[in-house]
């Protein structure tokens, strides 16, 4: 997963506003600080989505969200 990834399935699965609040405020339980931080400090941002996850309770479907299979994007 890549950065442009993570933001991504946030604004997919939690909204835009709401998405950006959380990973600036919620300090995820796994990694001790919040996706903003954790993502600054080096944490691998697939780390930093399952911990969001886990601690917003997503569905396997919502988790999986940024898995698009690639023969499916648009390749203009």
């Amino acid at each position: 997963m890549k950065h442009s990834e993570f933001w991504r399935a946030v604004d997919a699965v939690f909204g835009s506003a709401y998405g950006r609040s959380l990973a600036q405020d919620l300090v995820l339980t796994g990694i001790g600080r919040t996706s903003v931080e954790a993502l600054e400090t080096g944490v691998p941002p697939r780390d930093v989505w399952h911990a969001l996850c886990d601690d917003t309770e997503r569905t396997e479907a919502e988790r999986w969200v940024f898995r698009d299979d690639p023969r499916r994007r648009d390749t203009r």
